[in-house]
């Protein structure tokens, strides 16, 4: 009897499936080859801009110098992290922080939805046309520009508001140097300037949804805010829940450019944040090591909210990642 086993018709037909598959894959490679190279130059880039630089995180960790560089530094540990959490000013700035994110989050995470449900059920397509345009076009104005408009409105001496209340003998109002009026502005003008963006995003997803449903549903005696309800909404959920995560991971980055040119002296105490802080601390002050404490644990917290989100969204089965 021979020692080695003779090949079966199954194991031979295996074997030309495995083959044909290896085969498949190379073909498929080299077809995908001038794909390949398209990506190299984004792989570089997030290579040389987002994950190298990740390296300087290791000043948190050392009393940096210019004079000893990066790697020559000496080692202070968890030194500035702890200065960090002792100071009570450094606790008002993420409270801060946490705070003017998570109001801009609520207000302004569902105002675009709304937008976009609301001119989805509009039937003059050129009034859809020009209200998508004159929403739009705030996105494209750098803070520079809309923190003008907010003070030629909002101003005690020169607001075009203050000259009403003027006009009808009422005592001008300081919106700017008031802690919650200036919350209010704050948050209604990041509202006003992105919800454009984000109305397109979802405008685009509601024309995915099949329009026999709403057909049905009408036939059924559906009303309308009944189709929204139970077509419309349902059938963006998964792009309103990919931007709640990605918004989620921006809880902790309220923007630089706009805080600064919104802010003064006045509500200091409720509009410094952590990005201020390391512009004034960091660079202001030379504090490297300080502010990039700051800004890691800025970074870990989060990551770590994006990870909430993604796991909470599992769960109803609409995970990022």
């Amino acid at each position: 009897m021979s020692s080695r086993l003779e090949k079966t018709p199954v194991t031979l037909d295996v074997q030309r499936l495995r083959e044909a598959a290896l085969i498949r894959r190379r073909r498929l490679l080299k077809q995908n080859i001038p794909l390949f190279i398209m990506l190299i130059p984004v792989i570089a880039y997030y290579i040389l801009f987002k994950y190298w630089p990740m390296g300087g995180l290791v000043i948190a960790f050392k009393n940096y110098n210019f004079a000893d560089g990066i790697w020559n530094s000496p080692w202070v540990g968890m030194k500035y992290f702890k200065l960090l959490f002792s100071s009570a000013s450094t606790l008002q700035i993420i409270w801060n922080t946490f705070w003017l994110s998570l109001l801009s989050l609520l207000v302004g995470f569902p105002v675009p939805i709304i937008l976009a449900v609301l001119l989805n059920e509009v039937r003059k397509s050129w009034f859809k046309k020009w209200v998508q345009t004159i929403v739009y076009l705030p996105h494209f104005f750098s803070w520079v520009i809309v923190s003008g408009i907010v003070l030629s409105l909002f101003a005690t001496d020169y607001g075009s508001i203050n000259k009403v209340l003027k006009l009808l003998h009422i005592e001008p109002i300081t919106f700017l140097y008031e802690s919650h009026s200036w919350i209010a502005i704050f948050v209604g003008s990041g509202v006003w300037k992105e919800m454009g963006f984000s109305t397109i995003i979802y405008l685009a997803a509601l024309t995915t949804i099949d329009p026999s449903l709403y057909e049905s549903a009408c036939m059924d005696g559906a009303t309308k805010w009944r189709q929204i309800w139970h077509i419309t909404l349902p059938g963006i959920r998964h792009t309103i829940i990919l931007l709640l995560i990605l918004a989620m991971g921006r809880v902790m980055e309220v923007g630089f450019d706009q805080v600064y040119n919104l802010q003064n002296s006045a509500v200091a105490d409720v509009s410094e944040v952590i990005s201020t802080y390391i512009y004034k601390i960091g660079l202001g002050s030379s504090q490297f090591s300080l502010t990039t404490a700051m800004g890691l644990f800025e970074s870990v917290i989060s990551c770590s909210l994006v990870l909430i989100a993604n796991q909470i969204a599992r769960k109803f089965d609409q995970a990022l990642f």
